[in-house]
């Protein structure tokens, strides 16, 4: 497990030490199902100016209570349910039985033809990018 840094678009072998951050990644980690035959590993090396034993005790120690703080706000989350309602409310046209041939048996052409004969014109709508940052922001 490596933080990355954003600004060089590469992981940089440095310790996590952002729960938000960590909760994603642990939210996909227990929708999935949770470890089963894994867990959580760090990069463990001097690097830079960390160059005692101390530091990597403290990166280690650091790094395991942002993880356990993380897993606990994604299992909070996920325990109350509104992402995964709001996820289900947004993609619940997939559940409709033509809709979800599109994804099983459709073709490029055979979804071409049912858009021109339908005359089907999608309009855009709201993610509702926001409220679901704020409401992840309530758990982290």
């Amino acid at each position: 497990m490596n933080r990355n840094d954003y600004q060089s678009g590469w992981d940089t072998d440095q310790f996590p030490d952002n729960v938000p951050e960590m909760a994603r990644a642990y939210y996909e980690v227990i929708r999935a199902g949770g470890f089963t035959t894994g867990g959580t590993n760090f990069d463990a090396k001097l690097r830079r100016q960390s160059l005692d034993p101390e530091d990597l005790i403290l990166a280690h120690a650091g790094a395991m209570d942002i993880c356990a703080r993380a897993f606990k706000a994604a299992a909070a989350l996920i325990e109350d349910g509104a992402l995964e309602r709001a996820r289900a409310e947004r993609y619940a046209g997939w559940d409709e039985p033509q809709n979800a041939a599109m994804l099983t048996s459709g073709t490029l052409e055979s979804i071409s033809a049912r858009v021109l004969a339908s005359g089907l014109d999608p309009q855009p709508r709201s993610g509702r990018q926001e409220r679901l940052e704020n409401l992840w922001g309530r758990f982290v």
